[in-house]
């Protein structure tokens, strides 16, 4: 067995047993390492540390339990193994930046501890070939873009560390808004085509040390409206990252972030293709039945 399937293995018994003390040399032990060498080998894989890792995953269980509302916010505490009240406010607090009390009268939307798929970092599949592993199903393709596709919507400029720490790091989304006052405006917008469908585009702001989102649809040509903008899908050829999750949280929290993680990383990397600045998100809509999506990246030529 690889020394990641060990890894691998010991992240999926800490996901089953979160409501439980969780002891490192036990976990060492199913890992056949010791416990040094297994807290070295796990963040370095996982890119946080043991103790680390299982808080900000009982976070993201937390946050799911919140928006229950039969579940007593000292009920959620005592599950997941704090001592009190305050204990459980405090870490959440100092995870998301907002109190449990705070979240659970607002919901808002939380960027979160994905839980890791290692085999994504040591898997290269071929193109066509789908890859299935726990929760998601990812295929890779290429594809020609014949003409430019219109889309309308709004950016928003982003801090670069929100890109990087996407799925390790946890707190308020903030492209949360951009899209939920996009949505709230969209069908005002003229132009738009009959699917209408969405797309989000991550690419180099002016601004040093932050990323521009867009949020928008797809449109006809024309000029944008005023606080909108255009944005054009460039012709050419493309890497198409296409995967489907269980639904449409798991879509955008944790599917995303894996497959990211594995074109950029696994894929693109051992083929030594190189891709333009920008990363094209193209769903079919932000409803919850939306299971499935593509990552779009122009090849340089």
């Amino acid at each position: 067995m690889h020394a990641w399937e060990q890894i691998q293995k010991t992240i999926e018994y800490i996901e089953e047993h979160l409501d439980e003390e969780l002891n490192i040399e036990n976990l060492a032990k199913m890992a056949a390492l010791s416990p040094f060498y297994y807290q070295r080998l796990f963040s370095r894989l996982v890119k946080k540390p043991v103790a680390e890792y299982v808080k900000l995953r009982r976070m993201a269980k937390a946050a799911g339990m919140l928006l229950q509302k039969d579940w007593r916010i000292l009920d959620i505490a005592l599950e997941l193994g704090f001592s009190s009240h305050e204990h459980f406010t405090r870490t959440f607090k100092d995870t998301f930046g907002i109190t449990p009390e705070g979240y659970r009268k607002n919901p808002q939307t939380l960027n979160h501890m994905t839980k890791p798929e290692l085999l994504l970092h040591y898997t290269l599949i071929d193109e066509g070939v789908p890859l299935i592993t726990n929760g998601i199903v990812l295929e890779i393709n290429r594809r020609k873009v014949e003409e430019p596709i219109c889309f309308i919507g709004a950016k928003q400029d982003v801090p670069i560390q929100h890109l990087g720490g996407l799925g390790t790091e946890s707190g308020i989304d903030p492209l949360d808004g951009l899209w939920q006052s996009f949505h709230a405006q969209k069908q005002t917008l003229p132009g738009l085509s009959g699917n209408a469908e969405e797309v989000g585009v991550t690419f180099p702001s002016l601004e040093e040390g932050y990323f521009s989102y867009f949020a928008g649809a797809r449109s006809k040509p024309g000029a944008a409206p005023d606080g909108f903008m255009n944005w054009e899908l460039p012709a050419g050829e493309y890497i198409v990252c296409f995967f489907e999750a269980e639904n449409f949280e798991a879509l955008v929290m944790d599917a995303i972030y894996k497959a990211q993680q594995y074109i950029y990383n696994t894929w693109l990397a051992n083929h030594k293709l190189q891709t333009d600045t920008f990363c094209a998100e193209r769903y079919a809509s932000h409803s919850p039945e939306t299971a499935n999506m593509e990552i779009l990246l122009k090849l340089k030529k």
